[in-house]
């Protein structure tokens, strides 16, 4: 299966799940890593849009298209979530510890989960720390313009 990210250009070649430890993010908390990604370029997109402050274009981005591995992927459907607050924004603290539990228990290399921003698409948490891992690899890294209508005052 091939995943994308859309990536600033210093981050385009890391999988590491080094910014999610960072910064945490609705699926985990700060300090765990984890590698989001999404089933589309567009939904990468998206993601990406909805952390730009409005009025600003994004520049130096590269959509990285990342295959992964035939193996079991764990999911996570909006209805099992039904009752939570997991599209809640800032992100719940559920949520976070959802993503944190799945990274700790390593059984599985993905978590599929519902987008927020796109309900019905699904991104994909990848576990760097997965014996499977070293199976994840990037196959194609190309620049991506945001188009400047998204961000006009």
């Amino acid at each position: 299966m091939i995943v994308y990210r859309i990536a600033r250009g210093k981050y385009k070649n890391d999988l590491s799940g080094t910014g999610a430890e960072i910064n945490g993010g609705r699926w985990n908390n700060k300090g765990t890593k984890v590698l989001y990604t999404a089933s589309s370029i567009a939904l990468a997109m998206t993601e990406v849009a909805v952390h730009v402050p409005y009025g600003i274009l994004p520049r130096g981005y590269f959509v990285v298209s990342i295959e992964i591995p035939d193996v079991n992927i764990s999911f996570l459907s909006a209805n099992k979530l039904n009752g939570t607050t997991w599209n809640s924004h800032p992100p719940s603290h559920k949520t976070q510890k959802i993503g944190d539990d799945f990274i700790s228990a390593n059984q599985d290399l993905i978590l599929k989960v519902p987008s927020v921003v796109a309900p019905g698409d699904f991104n994909f948490l990848i576990n760097p720390s997965h014996v499977e891992f070293s199976k994840v690899k990037i196959i194609e890294i190309i620049p991506f313009g945001f188009d400047q209508r998204l961000f006009k005052k």
